[in-house]
């Protein structure tokens, strides 16, 4: 099937209407810090001290009980350095 001249010149006419004028595309509001999206804030990294358990040894206390309980075995595992004593 043929396709006059006048069926093409009418779809091209209908096309240009549809299209936006050039000048629309500059009108288009800018962004700015209101319409964009917020950014995401950088993490900050907290230390945190760790506290020791009220119940828990404190290293003077671990030197004396390895001492204690190191005597006669072998110097290896938890008794290493403390066997020798």
């Amino acid at each position: 099937m043929h396709r006059s001249l006048r069926f093409y010149t009418i779809a091209l006419v209908l096309a240009a209407i549809a299209m936006p004028p050039s000048h629309a595309w500059a009108a288009r509001p800018k962004k700015t810090e209101a319409t964009q999206a917020p950014k995401k804030q950088a993490k900050v990294k907290v230390k945190v001290k760790r506290q020791r358990s009220s119940s828990a040894e404190t290293p003077a206390e671990r030197d004396r009980r390895l001492l204690r309980e190191c005597q006669g075995l072998p110097n290896a595992g938890a008794c290493l350095g403390y066997a020798s004593r």
